[in-house]
């Protein structure tokens, strides 16, 4: 059985593969979000097991991270060196402080579990070295009080 911890840590994940995903093909949120709970969450593909998400997470992060996209990159782009501008890093990456910036935004996560969750994240398509500079830039987007400064 899986925890209600692990359900939202898989919806994290989910959520940044989902933004990938409709920026890698074009496809919109609401086909590609239907896609993650029908056909991924809890499912098994080709001998993968997937864990089963927390829907209400899922679709909170997609939704915020599209319709707040503009103010979460302008946010994450702040918190990024000059030589580093969201649109020319990584679209994992990129897809990832969006999805973390929604998390800030909606609020019902502390800010710290919300950046290791973010962390652990990175971990899994990232070596640890940028793992450790994702800390850094979700951390000094969160600093920049993404919340606060959005309302």
């Amino acid at each position: 059985m899986t925890s209600k911890k692990q359900m939202k840590s898989a919806s994290r994940l989910y959520a940044v593969q989902a933004l990938f995903q409709m920026e890698a093909s074009e496809q919109g949120m609401n086909e590609v979000r239907d896609q993650f709970i029908n056909h991924r969450f809890g499912a098994t593909l080709e001998g993968q097991e997937y864990v089963e998400g927390n829907v209400e997470l899922f679709e909170k992060l997609l939704f915020t991270a599209v319709n707040e996209q503009a103010a979460i990159d302008q946010m994450t782009d702040r918190a990024l060196v000059a030589k580093w501008p969201i649109d020319r890093i990584d679209p994992t990456l990129r897809s990832l402080f969006r999805s973390a910036g929604a998390e800030f935004l909606i609020g019902d996560t502390p800010p710290k579990v919300a950046i290791v969750e973010y962390v652990d994240v990175a971990k899994a398509f990232f070596h640890l070295a940028l793992s450790k500079k994702t800390t850094g830039a979700v951390m000094t987007v969160d600093g920049g009080n993404i919340a606060a400064s959005l309302r």
